[in-house]
């Protein structure tokens, strides 16, 4: 492995990118010339269909120490918390909440760590979503990982994480996300001083996440391209007995290798995990009157066949100020056509004051009346709107698709499931009088 790991990275969502760890590692003016430098071999790892339009097609060139074919034969592990079926219970047409899941007491890394919440769709179809929750409190040393049913949306809310990819290595922390394609091999370590990490994951199953376009708000604001970081170059030699963990139709294989299979050398190409910092969205909201839309804070989007209708949808609520004048500032109640789930990294969210804590979450799906407990509105209803709020405290979000969301068993059974949630707006009084 070389003797320089300091992080590096490269700007720009979907660029294509050269890196290489030794020089000279790129082949020159060809991809899979007939003898690779330093021997390495040339492997294609594509996202896309080969024939998806220019603009749309994901993939890079690796130059690798071995292919990544060479492993024995996958067998099947044991999953207990990865769902492959949603019917086995009902879906309530209930809001749902759940409390943070602990982080456990016995030795536990990123994969064991799991927990799925809720999902819907097939990833043979590739359509769809899971939504889960990682808790650990070791790291992956002989053991990797890569999922083959969709891309991993990572969501850090307690702990720093450094993923090392075979592409290079990521560090997040709480306040950022990563993303790791489908496909690409990784363990997740925790770097010194972190005994325990908590997160969510929203892995998604169709279509790859892409920046919205920003129509009348022109070319600016939001989540800017330049803002996104993939790794450079950086592998490892080892030769020794490892695990490659696989998610294949949501369920858990493993095969024996003798060798890391993070060995690339170098790559080119617009496929590959990247970063990004929330904490750099510009925050677009209104400057006269009433409550955006969410939409207004969407950071990614999956879209579906189906135009203005995406399949999901990444959106923050952070940090910013409220300033719209007699108006009703938070949330307004609301029931729609997408289904919520939603989670909070930091402090906390405007429309709850209370149950709704860092770590927890919370599941409000198609048509389900929701919005403000009683004490955000009486908060609201009597706030002096001449004066601008700074909403400091809070780092919320929302994975949102067009499809149902549906609960898993365990998460239905689950000691963290609130089952008093309901009552959050029985508080709520008739306000009305007859009179203007």
């Amino acid at each position: 492995m070389p003797s320089d790991t300091r992080l590096a990275y490269q700007c720009g969502f979907g660029n294509e990118f050269s890196t290489e760890a030794l020089p000279g590692a790129l082949p020159v003016g060809q991809n899979s010339p007939q003898r690779c430098p330093y021997g390495l071999y040339a492997e294609q790892l594509s996202g896309t269909a080969f024939t998806a339009p220019r603009g749309a097609n994901r993939r890079s060139w690796l130059y690798r120490i071995r292919p990544a074919a060479v492993h024995s034969k996958f067998r099947l592990i044991d999953s207990p918390h990865l769902v492959s079926r949603f019917d086995e219970v009902g879906t309530p047409p209930d809001q749902l909440r759940w409390d943070p899941f602990p982080i456990p007491r016995r030795a536990t890394d990123f994969i064991d760590g799991l927990f799925t919440l809720v999902g819907n769709g097939d990833p043979e179809l590739q359509t769809g979503c899971r939504v889960h929750i990682y808790a650990a409190n070791r790291s992956m040393t002989h053991r990797y990982f890569y999922d083959g049913d969709g891309e991993l949306l990572i969501v850090p809310e307690r702990g720093r994480l450094r993923i090392v990819t075979e592409l290079g290595l990521l560090d997040v922390e709480p306040q950022e996300v990563a993303v790791i394609p489908r496909g690409i091999r990784f363990r997740v370590e925790l770097p010194a001083g972190e005994e325990g990490v908590r997160g969510y994951i929203c892995e998604n199953l169709g279509a790859l996440w892409r920046l919205p376009d920003l129509g009348p708000i022109g070319s600016n604001g939001l989540a800017n391209p330049r803002d996104f970081l993939s790794p450079v170059a950086w592998y490892e030699d080892r030769d020794e007995h490892c695990e490659l963990v696989a998610k294949f139709l949501d369920r858990l294989w493993v095969a024996e290798m003798n060798h890391s299979p993070l060995d690339v050398v170098a790559w080119h190409g617009n496929y590959a995990p990247y970063k990004y910092d929330l904490r750099r969205f510009n925050a677009i909201g209104t400057v006269s009157y009433d409550h955006p839309d969410p939409s207004i804070f969407l950071v990614l989007q999956s879209p579906s066949d189906t135009p203005g209708a995406d399949a999901l949808q990444f959106v923050i609520f952070p940090p910013r100020w409220s300033v719209a004048e007699h108006s009703f500032r938070p949330p307004w109640f609301h029931r729609n056509l997408a289904s919520e789930f939603m989670g909070l990294v930091h402090g906390s969210y405007e429309a709850k004051t209370e149950g709704f804590v860092p770590g927890g979450s919370s599941l409000h799906n198609c048509m389900i009346g929701h919005g403000p407990d009683s004490g955000a509105l009486d908060k609201a209803s009597a706030a002096d709107t001449t004066k601008p709020e700074r909403l400091s405290d809070m780092l919320a979000f929302m994975f949102e698709s067009r499809w149902v969301l549906h609960p898993s068993r365990d998460a239905l059974e689950a000691d963290q499931l609130q089952h008093t949630y309901v009552e959050t707006w029985q508080k709520l009084k008739k306000r009305f009088t007859g009179t203007p």
